[in-house]
């Protein structure tokens, strides 16, 4: 089955590099049928616009800072130039400040916090609310998310700020479907991207998969999760919002 999102149009944000889950979705999405326009901003757009290249279809990239409200007021026109709506959006957005990872809660700035809020969880309903005008009803708003139930190491104001996107997951489902718009997340298992690289002793959230995850877990493997996406993003889930989708070789489901 090749046509799973045929005629569909997508925003894609968060392909940085080949190794993002956002890459695999967007490669995913346009092998099922979709039209893919990615974004992205400032010095990372150039990276972008070349790593498109590897994409089929090489999508377009426009540029969307969703800490600006004049990026966000922008994005149905610098949409339109590409696509006349959009019937999928996946969030793949987030960052935190070095001083909001792995050094507790106690002594970081509200400064860096503040950052990592409005980046990782505001951005969450900031982006959804630019693109709801170009949203038909039956489209699909997906965001990538990690497990925030539990204290992780080293993630710390990182797992706040995911905690946060899960409650804003739900508000937003309640706020969209009015419009006929579902809102989920995926909660992906540990993977070796970019971001990954910024958590303190990744490798140790690799070994403690590896040990527990009742499926296994490939922490250099983003399919599954981007197969995930890209269910949610059809039109196979249509009564399904406000969940989350644990894509984690099952890691959630077995205590220690």
């Amino acid at each position: 089955m090749n046509d799973l999102l045929k005629g569909k149009r997508l925003l894609v944000t968060g392909v940085l590099t080949d190794r993002s889950i956002a890459f695999s979705v967007a490669r995913l999405a346009a092998e099922q049928g979709a039209t893919v326009v990615l974004s992205s901003f400032g010095r990372g757009a150039g990276i972008t616009a070349r790593i498109a290249k590897r994409l089929p279809g090489s999508p377009a990239v426009i540029e969307l800072d969703v800490t600006s409200e004049e990026h966000l007021a922008a994005l149905p026109e610098r949409l339109g130039e590409h696509v006349d709506g959009l019937d999928g959006v996946l969030h793949a957005i987030g960052f935190a400040p070095a001083s909001c990872l792995g050094n507790g809660l106690l002594e970081t700035p509200w400064e860096d916090v503040a950052t990592a809020l409005q980046v990782s969880t505001w951005s969450y309903a900031a982006l959804a609310r630019a693109c709801l005008p170009m949203m038909p009803t039956g489209s699909s708003y997906v965001g990538l998310d990690f497990d925030a139930t539990v204290a992780w190491p080293a993630y710390d104001w990182m797992g706040v700020a995911k905690a946060g996107l899960e409650s804003a997951n739900r508000y937003l489902a309640r706020d969209l479907g009015q419009h006929g718009v579902r809102s989920n997340l995926v909660a992906a298992g540990p993977l070796r991207t970019m971001a990954a690289k910024s958590i303190p002793g990744f490798e140790k959230f690799d070994e403690v998969w590896q040990e527990r995850a009742p499926l296994g877990w490939d922490v250099d493997n983003a399919e599954p999760v981007a197969q995930a996406c890209v269910a949610l993003l059809s039109d196979w889930f249509p009564a399904t919002t406000g969940s989350i989708v644990y894509v984690d070789g099952g890691f959630r489901a077995v205590g220690a």
